[in-house]
């Protein structure tokens, strides 16, 4: 027989978990656009997964588990690892010209994009409801990103690329996840980050100019590796129904760095759009919650 307060407890436990996830991937955005800034954008990107990879290792290796790295689907994985490399890449760059909170508010795009490419690839089709609420989203993104009215415009562009990996990220998490453990889709996300930007690393490869940069550097992929790591215990503690709302608490710390770190106070229309796309993405939930029971989790940052 269940115990309601045994499960409230571990509910309440995956909504710290989450929240604590969300936290770290604002503090890797905010450290990988204090870098991007003075660095070479793939110096960045590749010291994100190389510090991350050997995080990794230390807890979860082939050694210590020895079924780590069989995986039924090989291509799938790889494919998998290279649209969350995109949307590291175009999300790294991004933060060259946006704002963090403009950044992530067009990101939030994401769970809309899933829910369009659900139907032909998951066989997950939208009802009318969930379409309505689709377009409302996307209005909302057009709010922050503001086309033909002065505003972000074209660095906007760079965001949005981003989500279409994400989302593509997020649809093929969903198919692995059928054949595969998350330890290993995990470790395989990384691997193959690694052997990726390994080899350009020596090319674009400047010391860092003093041991604070060093420190964001190995940082960068830890905040990652943990971030990632928090997700999959409060998955394990809570229903994806209970623990996505509190993937928009993203925003607030994102705007809370944005404005300590860059000195950026977030602008009307990004908080105007902001709110849009988070109701919007809300709906989409309870939408998906009514009529399915759950929702498979969309991983933050």
């Amino acid at each position: 027989m269940t115990d309601p307060a045994h499960d409230r407890r571990r509910r309440l436990a995956g909504i710290a978990l989450m929240s604590g996830a969300v936290a770290c991937f604002a503090c890797l955005d905010a450290m990988a656009k204090y870098l991007g800034g003075h660095m070479d954008l793939l110096q960045v990107v590749a010291m994100r997964y190389v510090s991350a990879f050997f995080l990794a290792l230390i807890f979860s290796n082939p050694l210590t588990r020895p079924g780590l790295l069989k995986t039924t689907r090989p291509g799938l994985q790889i494919v998998r690892a290279l649209m969350m490399l995109g949307t590291t890449i175009f999300n790294f760059l991004s933060f060259r010209f946006l704002q963090l909170d403009e950044a992530l508010a067009i990101m939030f795009a994401t769970p809309f994009l899933v829910a369009i490419m659900a139907g032909p690839l998951l066989g997950e089709w939208v009802g009318w409801r969930r379409w309505c609420a689709i377009g409302v989203g996307f209005l909302g993104v057009m709010v922050v990103i503001r086309p033909g009215l002065g505003g972000i415009q074209w660095a906007a562009l760079l965001s949005v690329v981003s989500a279409v990996f994400y989302a593509c990220y997020a649809i093929t998490t969903r198919l692995v996840m059928r054949h595969d453990s998350s330890e290993t889709t995990l470790f395989y996300a990384n691997l193959v980050g690694v052997v990726v930007m390994l080899p350009i690393l020596p090319f674009v490869w400047v010391a860092p100019s003093g041991g604070f940069d060093w420190i964001l550097l190995l940082a960068v992929g830890a905040f990652g590796s943990i971030g990632h790591f928090l997700l999959i215990m409060a998955h394990d503690r809570a229903p994806a129904s209970v623990l996505s709302p509190f993937m928009y608490t993203q925003l607030l710390w994102a705007t809370t760095f944005g404005y300590l770190v860059f000195d950026n106070v977030p602008g009307p229309w990004t908080l105007i759009g902001a709110f849009i796309v988070i109701s919007s993405g809300l709906y989409l939930l309870y939408r998906e919650q009514k009529t399915r029971g759950a929702v498979a989790p969309i991983e933050p940052g």
